[in-house]
C-alpha cells in the first residue's frame, strides 16, 4: 500500500478517456460461457483483479480458458465441473455467482478470500442452495459447496434485501438444474434491480429463457445453452468519476462506444450529472459530459444505482447546496460500509456529511486537506481522487486498490488532469 496524492487542476479539463470493459458484463458472460453445451468466446474481457479471479476460478472448477495475446479476447470451453479451491478475493460477483455453479461439481468446491470478504453477506445464497438440497458447510467465508454433479432445482425463495447478486448468481445456473429453478424474493426493497436485468437479458442471449409470472419472480425451465460470441461494453459505472470530474474542474470530459441502449446501471450517472449542473451530450456512440461552473446538490434515491454513490457523494460534498442520498442502505455490505466510509472520510476533510437509515446528508463545507481512506475499496478510492481536483493535498491510501475493476486507474486519471495542467 502506497499513498497517492490525488492531483488538484487549476483549469478546466479537455479529455477523452477510453474506458475497459464492464466487470458486471465480463463476469456473467464468463460464467454463461463455462455452463453452455458449447465454446463460448468473450472479446472486450475487462482484466482487472475481480475478472482475474473470476477467469481463475473457472479453470480451477474445470472449464477450459484460453487468453488471446490482445489480453481481453477470451475463449471458454465448458468441461465437467469438479472439485477445486476457489479464491474470491472481494469479488462479489464471484463469491456470490459460484457458489450455485459448484453444486453442478462432481466433489467439494471450497471458497475463501480476503480478511474483508469475510464480513460480506453470502448466508442467503447459501440457504438457498440448502433449500434446493445441497450440503453446505459454512454460512460466510470459508465455506464448503460439496457437488453431487447434479441439483434438483425447484423453487426457492430468498430474501435480496442486502444483494441483488443474490438473485442473479441463481439465475445464471438455474437451467442447468434438473427441474430449472424458480426463484422469488421475499423481503424488503430489492436494490440494485437493473444487474438483475442484466443477468435477465444476457441469459436470453445465450439462449436461457427467464419468465416473469409476478414482480419478483423468476422463473427458468431446465435444459442446455449454446455458447457464442459476446462483445462486452464499456464500464460506465468505472467512467462515474472521469465524467463527474468535467463537473468539478469545468471542461469536458468524453467516453467512447457508449452504448445507447444498455442494461449497465452506470448509464444513470449522465441523469445525475445533468441534474447537479452539468451539460450532457450523447450523439454518435459518444458521451460527453461538459462543466458549467455550477455544482447543485441533489436530494436522489440511488437505490438502482448503488455503485455510483460514492461518486455522487463526492460531487456532494463539493456542491452548493445540500444533497440527500436515499435507498442505499445495503452499501453497508459491500467492500466496506460504504456509507461510514464516506461519512467518516468526508468529515474527516472538514465536511458535513450524516448517516441517514438508508443513505447519507452532505451540507457543502470548505474541505481541506488530509487522508482519505480507501478501506480497500476500489470506489472509495475514486471517491477522494474527485475531491482531491478541488482540494489540494488530498492523499488516498490506496488507490491501488482500483485495480479490483479498473487497472492503471492513477495513470488514466493524472492523463486526464494533465489536460487542465494539474498540480500535485
Amino acid at each position: 500500500m502506497s499513498f497517492w496524492e490525488a492531483p488538484a487542476v487549476d483549469g478546466p479539463l479537455d479529455a477523452t478517456v477510453d474506458l475497459p470493459g464492464s466487470k458486471s458484463i465480463t463476469n456473467r458472460a464468463l460464467v454463461l460461457a463455462a455452463l453452455a453445451s458449447s465454446p463460448s468466446r468473450v472479446v472486450g474481457t475487462l482484466r482487472s483483479r475481480d475478472t482475474d479471479l473470476m477467469l481463475d476460478a473457472l479453470r480451477q472448477m474445470g472449464a477450459g480458458v484460453a487468453v488471446h495475446e490482445d489480453q481481453t479476447t477470451v475463449d471458454i470451453s465448458p468441461g465437467p465441473l469438479h472439485e477445486a479451491s476457489v479464491d474470491v478475493g472481494l469479488a462479489g460477483t464471484v463469491m456470490r455467482f459460484l457458489p450455485p455453479a459448484a453444486a453442478l461439481a462432481t466433489g467439494p468446491v471450497s471458497f475463501d478470500g480476503d480478511e474483508q470478504a469475510r464480513a460480506r453477506p453470502l448466508a442467503t445464497i447459501l440457504d438457498a442452495l440448502r433449500d434446493l438440497g445441497v450440503a453446505v458447510d459454512g454460512d460466510s467465508l470459508p465455506f464448503v459447496v460439496h457437488g453431487q454433479g447434479s441439483v434438483r432445482g425447484g423453487e426457492v425463495a430468498v430474501d435480496a434485501s442486502s444483494s441483488s447478486q443474490f438473485v442473479s448468481g441463481l439465475l445464471l445456473s438455474g437451467a442447468r438444474y434438473e427441474e430449472g429453478l424458480v426463484v422469488r424474493h421475499v423481503g424488503g426493497p430489492l436494490p440494485s434491480a437493473p444487474h438483475i436485468e442484466m443477468t435477465v437479458e444476457m441469459l436470453k442471449e445465450f439462449g436461457v429463457q427467464v419468465e416473469r409470472p409476478e414482480q419478483h419472480v423468476w422463473r427458468i425451465p431446465p435444459g442446455s445453452f449454446l455458447g457464442r460470441e459476446w462483445l462486452v461494453e464499456p464500464d460506465l459505472s468505472n467512467a462515474s468519476p472521469f465524467l463527474a470530474a468535467a463537473v468539478v474542474a469545468g471542461g469536458e470530459v468524453r467516453v467512447p462506444r457508449w452504448p445507447t441502449s444498455t442494461t449497465q446501471a452506470g448509464d444513470q450517472i449522465r441523469h445525475i450529472l445533468a441534474d447537479m449542473g452539468a451539460t450532457v451530450r450523447l450523439q454518435d456512440g459518444w458521451l460527453a459530459v461538459e462543466g458549467t461552473g455550477v455544482l447543485n446538490g441533489i436530494d436522489v434515491d440511488l437505490g438502482d444505482v448503488g455503485e455510483l454513490t460514492p461518486t455522487v457523494a463526492a460531487l456532494a460534498a463539493l456542491a452548493s447546496s445540500p444533497s440527500y442520498l436515499r435507498g442505499v442502505a445495503h452499501l453497508r455490505g459491500h467492500e466496506t460500509d460504504r456509507l461510514a466510509a464516506l461519512s467518516s472520510q468526508i468529515n474527516g476533510l472538514g465536511g458535513q456529511c450524516v448517516e441517514l437509515d438508508d443513505g447519507l446528508a452532505i451540507t457543502p463545507k470548505p474541505l481541506g486537506a488530509g487522508l482519505w481512506k480507501a478501506f480497500a475499496d476500489h470506489r472509495m478510492a475514486t471517491a477522494g481522487a474527485i475531491i482531491g481536483l478541488k482540494v489540494p493535498g488530498v492523499e488516498v491510501d490506496d488507490v491501488e486498490c482500483t485495480g479490483k475493476t479498473l487497472p492503471g486507474f492513477a495513470d488514466l486519471w493524472a492523463d486526464m488532469c494533465a489536460t487542465a495542467g494539474a498540480r500535485s
